[in-house]
């Protein structure tokens, strides 16, 4: 569990720091109390404490990034949500013609 939340909170910081965002604008930002909201943003990026779902979600909205990149299982799966997310819809659709072609079990 440890090591999931420090996992959880590297990608907060990653995903802060690319926005341009310090710890207390972007707690503010996603709702949480002002005076609480740096301490509460750095303890999450240090894998202290992991947001409930709800704060999740917030924050994600706040760095305009899916909450799966927060929770994927690889750092290259989170990469790859990361980059989509940013990629231009002309960029996405090529990458939806590439995975067209891989066999799986969902279907769009």
């Amino acid at each position: 569990m440890e090591k999931e939340n420090e996992q959880w909170g590297k990608r907060l910081k990653q995903a802060r720091v690319a926005a341009g965002l310090s710890q207390k604008s972007l707690g503010i930002e996603a709702g949480i109390d002002q005076f609480v909201a740096s301490t509460r943003i750095n303890r999450y990026e240090l894998g202290v404490h992991k947001p409930d779902l709800l704060t999740a979600r917030n924050l994600a909205n706040v760095l305009r990034v899916p909450v799966a990149f927060f929770y994927a299982d690889e750092d290259e799966i989170a990469d790859l949500i990361y980059r989509y997310s940013k990629a231009e819809p002309s960029v996405r659709r090529r990458i939806h013609a590439l995975l067209d072609n891989i066999n799986g079990p969902l279907s769009v």
